[in-house]
């Protein structure tokens, strides 16, 4: 039924192992007529091994929707969509009166490249990246109303890889009413989710185990919470019992978010105190310790292979300046969204940092992604986000 992407004989031992990316140095000559956003099949020695969606445009030619020949409809894309979120109900994510945002798609790890969806409260945002995913944009729509019943469905494609796919961006109301902010609920703890002008879909839910390690660590603690975007850190902070927590990040409106979660979840406004400032410039000025937990959660300062070197000299900086203004005794919780960081490359940045700053890392726990962004076996480039939270001894 669809058109076919043969992979060079001596190339095929990536797809036999089930990565679903095909690269373009992989593949024999692709006709013209298929175009860009097609659905196609993967043929290996004689035999069709997947079902993808094909890229003019990309090194990554064939993304893989299946690892057999299907074929993409309706009745194809709802059975993916309830595959999905029956792995969120596995790890305890479903239906919980405390829990009401997650993450119900996510992209290729769930055999949807291209297309992330996350669920607040009764609200779901879409975002779709590939030209594949867009060709099928209303029929996804379609599914996700027959299986959730949203109230709204809103769209936020409006990323940097859109334009890689040569597609325009996209953002508004596709089902329902027009919604500007959503509340919804984390383990207890109060959200806003401002998923018309917030970052990503308006909120991190990828850092949910992250902040629950928080709250279990804060009691008595003073806290900041630098690169703090909407506060969600320091507010788990304060659920655990920390004293006052100081929020650093260069955005007013997002610490505007930061005082708007401390009232919602009923804590003293006099406990927070709010910085609007260069971030990297307030680090570099801290000399002494200060802070019982140092909350570190900078943006992707890797964005290609390009920046590793860069990126990891600033990952450094960083870490080596918070390592400083904690006291002894005192916790880091540091980040890294940097997919081209791996974790090892993280701890070892993190060692030389503390050799530095002459303290020594007493390692709590080491975090991952959220179980709502799977991780998967065959697809390591799913891995991006890894925490630590360490015990700083002078």
């Amino acid at each position: 039924m669809y058109p076919i992407i043969k992979i060079k004989q001596k190339r095929g031992a990536s797809i036999l192992s089930r990565h679903p990316w095909i690269f373009s140095g992989a593949i024999e000559k692709v006709s013209d007529d298929i175009k860009h956003g097609d659905i196609v099949y993967v043929e290996h020695d004689n035999k069709i091994v997947a079902t993808g969606m094909f890229s003019r445009h990309s090194m990554i030619v064939v993304r893989v929707m299946a690892f057999d020949e299907v074929i993409i409809d309706k009745d194809w894309f709802r059975s993916q969509i309830r595959l999905a979120n029956k792995r969120r109900q596995i790890v305890g994510l479903i239906d919980l009166p405390d829990l009401t945002g997650y993450r119900i798609i996510f992209g290729q790890s769930d055999l949807l490249p291209g297309l992330v969806v996350d669920k607040y409260n009764d609200v779901l945002v879409m975002q779709i990246s590939t030209a594949g995913i867009d060709e099928h944009r209303d029929t996804i729509i379609e599914c996700l109303v027959e299986e959730f019943s949203p109230r709204a469905i809103f769209e936020r494609s409006d990323l940097q890889s859109r334009k890689e796919e040569k597609l325009t961006e996209r953002v508004g109301v596709c089902h329902g009413e027009d919604v500007d902010t959503v509340e919804f609920l984390e383990y207890g703890r109060k959200y806003i989710a401002d998923i018309k002008a917030g970052q990503k879909t308006g909120f991190y839910l990828d850092q949910r185990d992250l902040r629950s390690e928080i709250q279990n660590v804060s009691a008595g603690r003073k806290a900041v919470d630098i690169f703090s975007y909407s506060g969600a850190a320091g507010i788990a902070a304060l659920n655990g019992g920390c004293e006052s927590v100081e929020f650093i990040d260069s955005s007013k409106k997002a610490l505007e978010l930061c005082k708007q979660h401390t009232e919602l979840n009923g804590f003293d406004i006099g406990n927070i105190q709010t910085i609007e400032t260069d971030v990297f410039q307030w680090i570099s000025e801290k000399k002494s310790p200060e802070y019982d937990l140092v909350l570190l959660d900078p943006p992707a300062l890797i964005k290609s292979r390009k920046h590793i070197e860069s990126g990891k000299k600033a990952y450094h900086f960083l870490n080596r300046a918070c390592l400083r203004m904690i006291t002894d005794g005192g916790i880091l919780v540091s980040s890294s969204c940097s997919a081209y960081m791996t974790e090892d490359e993280f701890i070892i940045m993190l060692r030389k940092a503390a050799n530095q700053a002459e303290v020594e890392l007493q390692l709590i726990k080491t975090i991952r992604q959220s179980p709502d962004h799977p991780l998967s076996v065959y697809f390591p480039e799913a891995f991006y986000l890894k925490s630590v939270v360490c015990k700083i001894i002078r």
